[in-house]
């Protein structure tokens, strides 16, 4: 196995692991929160993005191992998973809006039946070539610019309402330790979706290794974001992330 394929399975495992790691501490947390919906909707969103690059790795290792069969049924699991990662990331983001648990539920629910139709259409369509570089696993889904519409659809709308939220905040005057709580989680989740999209929708190996070397960025500044050193949290008094 050379350096770039070992490289790779490390990155979408980092992913996965950090992701992973962040939805248990934040379980952990969310039992001393009183169960707090927008704790609910942030453990999900992590544990569906932890899923799908575990996929992703394994898928890759077994295109390395040729089980072809194995690659195509993680390629299938990582789409479940990839398809419902805006759910949360909606409810999350609307419920910190209006804070109401119907109105979420309902739009967020959009969401999920919008990733549905997605699998259907991906699944009917099938995987015709899975194209293996030295560097990594491209997937190319029979050149249909439908599935590429589905997916930027899928995240385009909740990176808009990200931003949306982060002008909102910014344009407000808020103590220093409420805009690092609230914008900097933000910064870090948007981040994330942002190169998700590139990782799915590129067609050189350059651009998705570099794609997923950000994801672990966002998710790393997402973490310190939630859970800053000690002496950041004296300095802002950060002690609420919810």
């Amino acid at each position: 196995m050379n350096s770039e394929i070992i490289f790779n399975i490390l990155i979408c495992l980092a992913i996965t692991i950090s992701s992973f790691t962040l939805a248990w501490v934040l379980g952990k947390n969310k039992l001393k929160q009183n169960n707090k919906p927008s704790l609910w909707s942030l453990i999900s969103l992590w544990s569906l993005i932890g899923t799908t690059y575990l996929a992703k790795s394994i898928g890759i290792f077994a295109e390395y191992l040729q089980h072809q069969h194995l690659n195509v049924a993680m390629l299938n699991l990582g789409s479940v998973s990839f398809a419902f990662v805006s759910v949360p990331l909606v409810f999350f983001i609307t419920y910190v809006i209006v804070g109401d648990i119907k109105i979420s539920s309902i739009i967020s629910s959009v969401f999920a039946i919008f990733g549905i139709l997605y699998l259907n259409y991906f699944h009917s369509i099938g995987v015709e070539n899975l194209a293996s570089t030295d560097h990594s696993l491209i997937t190319s889904i029979s050149g249909d610019i439908t599935i590429y519409m589905y997916i930027i659809t899928l995240f385009l709308i909740p990176i808009s309402m990200i931003l949306g939220l982060l002008l909102l905040l910014l344009l407000q005057k808020l103590p220093r330790r409420t805009h690092y709580k609230k914008t900097l989680p933000l910064v870090g989740i948007s981040l994330v979706f942002d190169f998700m999209v590139l990782d799915i929708l590129t067609f050189t190996e350059t651009m998705q290794l570099s794609a997923r070397i950000f994801i672990v960025v966002g998710i790393v500044l997402t973490f310190l974001a939630y859970f800053p050193p000690d002496t950041h949290q004296k300095k802002l008094k950060v002690n609420d992330y919810s």
